[in-house]
């Protein structure tokens, strides 16, 4: 086993800590909101490791690759804006806007 091969097993070991971590979290959290604050390290840690682990990988087996480098890159900037994104929304949606029209006085929830 080469020194590549124990740093990706690390970082996937890593990675499924994370997984398994906010998986048994997911089942404690008390309301919707905490579990969706909960995916935080799923998105921004576990997800990028193990696409680190796999570019790590590749290079070991076929040697560095610009093409695989610049993918890596931009699955990992990917899974943060989307998850970024994606959490922002789900938590405007859980939390709910309460707008009142001045001109009657009435209120509705709308999604921002």
């Amino acid at each position: 086993m080469s020194i590549i091969e124990i740093i990706v097993a690390v970082l996937v070991i890593i990675s499924t800590i994370f997984v398994v971590a906010t998986a048994s979290l997911q089942l404690r959290a008390p309301d919707a909101l905490t579990r969706a604050n909960l995916l935080g390290p799923l998105v921004c840690l576990a997800f990028p490791l193990l696409i680190v682990a796999n570019l790590l990988m590749s290079w070991s087996a076929e040697g560095f690759s610009i093409n695989a480098f610049i993918r890596a890159i931009l699955a990992i900037a990917g899974v943060w804006i989307i998850g970024s994104v994606g959490s922002f929304v789900i938590g405007r949606a859980i939390h709910g806007v309460t707008v009142v029209d001045p001109k009657d006085k009435t209120s509705r929830n709308v999604p921002q």
